[in-house]
């Protein structure tokens, strides 16, 4: 029987006989997309990441002049108001969108095993590996949240403190405020994606034990070693295979034309890092023993 399938006994009979339930799978999803949605502590982070860039825009505001007279890479914010965005992502990508794709992803399987309702979840026709791939897609899809939540924040703070009429690209060419939105939705989309990644390395450790916080602690730990690594000039010939190293690919949309090999081979990074953690996940998950 698969796992669409109900097994129901018909009036009189003593034998079972499957029912096809074809919305089962997209029911289950959906469930399991409420449950991290209603969960107080996701909100709050995206709450947070709603507020870093309004907080940075306004400091900027602030202190435009100063900010145009230093130079560097805000000063562009003060006269090319969607500029903050990109900074936004820039700021958070170190700790503050790791973290928020960690805590959902290490919270996936840990966190139903410490609150003992995973050994119950299993006991529904569902297979350990499509409860895997809907897990994935859950932590896929509130990471494009939050990158979707700092970049409509940001667009929206822009529009109130500065002009977000026309922008110069890194290239030096000015482009209309509706294709910058077009390309700052590609960002999102590409960073969103690469945060994913990341969640198929938590979703893997989370698989490993039975305490969210450790899984969420060594996902953070990962990320931040990861971009310590990448830092290290010695160590530049291992840097294109860093997960961290490929986020950095997202200023590809500020040039013009925008550099599409660089994506391409940040998604392929991405790609990687999935289905190695997607085969971790899995071959630690399949047949383990749930005792809690």
């Amino acid at each position: 029987m698969s796992t669409a399938e109900a097994r129901v006994a018909p009036p009189g009979a003593g034998a079972v006989v499957p029912v096809a339930r074809p919305f089962a799978a997209l029911r289950w999803f959906r469930s399991e997309l409420g449950l991290v949605f209603r969960r107080p502590r996701n909100l709050v982070m995206l709450g947070v990441l709603a507020l870093v860039p309004v907080v940075v825009g306004v400091a900027l505001r602030i202190a435009q002049g100063e900010v145009s007279a230093e130079g560097g890479a805000f000063a562009q914010v003060t006269g090319n108001g969607l500029m903050l965005a990109f900074g936004a992502f820039a700021v958070m990508l170190p700790l503050f969108l790791p973290l928020a794709a960690a805590v959902v992803a290490g919270d996936s399987i840990a966190g139903e095993a410490s609150r003992g309702t995973l050994r119950y979840l299993l006991v529904t026709p569902v297979s350990r590996t499509r409860l895997l791939v809907t897990k994935f897609a859950v932590i896929a899809v509130y990471c494009l949240a939050a990158t979707a939540t700092v970049a409509a924040s940001a667009s929206i703070a822009a529009t109130v403190l500065f002009s977000p009429d026309g922008m110069t690209t890194l290239s030096g060419t000015v482009i209309s405020g509706w294709e910058m939105i077009g390309r700052l939705a590609l960002a999102a989309l590409y960073l969103g994606l690469g945060l994913s990644a990341l969640g198929a390395v938590g979703l893997a450790l989370s698989t490993m034990t039975e305490a969210p916080i450790a899984a969420i602690a060594a996902t953070v730990v990962l990320s931040v070693a990861a971009q310590i690594l990448g830092a290290i000039p010695q160590l530049d010939v291992i840097s294109p295979y860093l997960l961290t190293s490929a986020w950095s690919g997202f200023d590809a949309v500020l040039r013009d034309p925008m550099a599409v090999s660089d994506l391409r081979d940040g998604l392929l990074v991405f790609a990687a890092y999935i289905v190695i953690a997607g085969a971790v996940a899995w071959a630690r998950f399949a047949d383990r023993d749930i005792t809690s």
